[in-house]
C-alpha cells in the first residue's frame, strides 16, 4: 500500500510539472540601445511570463544607434531608427528587418531623413512608417512594401519653416483613424495631418499646442482614441485632452509628473496605458522613477497613485509585457533593465529584478 502512495506522488508530481512546463509562456524582447558605450546593436532576450525574468541574451543586429526599434502589426518586421547625423548631407539612418525568431534578417536601409531620428510610427495596415529626426526637425513618412521593405522617394516633412520663433525637434508619431498625429518638442505643440490625395497634409485641426516650454515628447490614445494623453519632457506634466464630437482635441488637464518635495532637475521620456485603460504611466529622467496615475474611466481625468524609484539612472523607454503582470525599464545612463512586478488592481510596481545593458533605450516585445 505504502508503494502505491509513493507511485501516486510521483505521477501526481510529475503531471504537475508537465503540466507548469505547457503553461509556461516566454516571449521575445528586442532592445534598442546607443552603441557608443559597448554596446553593438539590437539586442534580444527571452521573457518569462511567469516569473518576470530575462535570459538567453543575444546580439539580434548589428547596427549603430537603435534607440528606437518597432515591430510591425503582423509580427513579421522590425524597424529600427539610426540615431546619427553621419549619412550623406548630415543625415540619420532607418532600417528595416525581417524577424527570424530571436534573430533580425535586414531587408533594406534608408538615408533620407533628418538627423539624429529619435522614434517610427507604423500604420496598422502595414503601408506606411513616420521617422521622427530630433534634430534635423522634420518628419519623413516612407511607403513599406508588401515584403516589409522601405519603399524609395518618401514624403519629407520640414517643421523647421513651421514657426521662425522656435525650433523645431520632432519627436515622436502615431497614425490612428484619424491620421497622424507628431509631437514637436521644440514647437510645443502635437501637429496633425489627415491623407489626402497622395500624401499627407495638415489636417483640419493643424496643431493641439501645450504651454510655452512644455516640451511634449511622447502620447498615447486612451477608450478608442476619446482621449489623448501628452508627455511633456520639458516641463514635467502630462496633458489630457479630449476628443470632441468634431474630431478636435481639447485640453482637460495638466499634471505634474513630480513629487512635490523634488527640487532637482528632471526631465520626461515615456508614457503607456495599461491594456484595461485603468493606470497611465510615465518615466522621469533625472528624479529617476516610474510615475502611476489612476485614469476616471468617466472623465478621462488622472489621479496619482504613486511612484517607484527605476533603481537606476535616466530612464527612458519602458514597457509593460503581453500579460500586463509586469513593467520592464531601460536605464539609459545606469547601463540597465529592471523588472518590476505589477499589481493589476492598484497599479503600483514591485522591484523584482536588474539586468545588466550597455546604455539600453528602447524595449519592444514581439507579442
Amino acid at each position: 500500500m505504502k508503494k502505491y502512495y509513493v507511485l501516486l506522488l510521483s505521477t501526481f508530481l510529475f503531471l504537475f510539472g508537465c503540466k507548469n512546463e505547457q503553461t509556461r509562456k516566454t516571449h521575445t524582447l528586442f532592445v534598442g540601445t546607443y552603441t557608443e558605450n559597448g554596446s553593438e546593436g539590437i539586442y534580444s532576450y527571452h521573457f518569462d511570463s511567469n516569473t518576470g525574468e530575462l535570459g538567453h541574451k543575444k546580439l539580434a543586429a548589428e547596427i549603430g544607434n537603435p534607440s528606437f526599434v518597432k515591430v510591425s502589426l503582423d509580427k513579421k518586421y522590425l524597424y529600427t531608427v539610426e540615431e546619427t547625423d553621419r549619412y550623406e548631407n548630415s543625415s540619420g539612418g532607418v532600417a528595416a528587418f525581417r524577424i527570424d525568431g530571436d534573430s533580425l534578417l535586414k531587408i533594406n536601409s534608408d538615408a533620407t531623413v533628418g538627423a539624429h531620428p529619435c522614434h517610427i510610427g507604423l500604420s496598422k495596415d502595414g503601408h506606411f512608417l513616420a521617422a521622427s529626426s530630433y534634430t534635423g526637425g522634420s518628419l519623413t513618412i516612407f511607403g513599406l512594401d508588401d515584403k516589409g521593405a522601405l519603399r524609395p522617394n518618401p514624403q519629407f516633412i520640414d517643421h523647421k519653416v513651421l514657426d521662425t520663433l522656435k525650433t523645431s525637434h520632432v519627436h515622436s508619431a502615431q497614425f490612428t483613424a484619424d491620421g497622424l498625429f507628431v509631437a514637436d518638442l521644440g514647437l510645443d505643440a502635437v501637429k496633425r495631418y489627415q491623407w489626402e490625395g497622395n500624401e499627407f497634409v495638415p489636417a483640419e485641426q493643424p496643431s493641439l499646442d501645450m504651454a510655452s516650454k512644455a516640451g511634449p515628447r511622447h502620447f498615447t490614445f486612451g477608450q478608442g482614441g476619446q482621449y489623448l494623453y501628452v508627455i511633456n519632457e520639458l516641463n514635467s506634466t502630462i496633458t489630457t485632452l479630449q476628443r470632441k464630437e468634431d474630431g478636435t482635441y481639447q485640453e482637460v488637464e495638466s499634471l505634474s509628473t513630480l513629487a512635490k518635495d523634488f527640487t532637482g532637475e528632471s526631465f520626461c521620456a515615456d508614457i503607456h496605458l495599461s491594456s484595461d485603460g485603468q493606470f497611465l504611466y510615465g518615466s522621469n529622467r533625472g528624479e529617476n522613477t516610474i510615475v502611476i496615475f489612476k485614469v476616471d474611466q468617466t472623465t478621462g481625468k488622472l489621479s496619482l497613485v504613486g511612484r517607484e524609484s527605476v533603481k537606476g539612472d535616466w530612464p527612458r523607454n519602458f514597457a509593460l509585457d503581453p500579460s500586463g503582470d509586469f513593467l520592464l525599464v531601460a536605464n539609459q545612463r545606469s547601463n540597465n533593465i529592471v523588472v518590476f512586478k505589477r499589481d493589476k488592481t492598484e497599479g503600483m510596481l514591485q522591484f523584482l529584478y536588474d539586468y545588466e545593458l550597455s546604455s539600453p533605450v528602447c524595449l519592444e516585445f514581439l507579442e
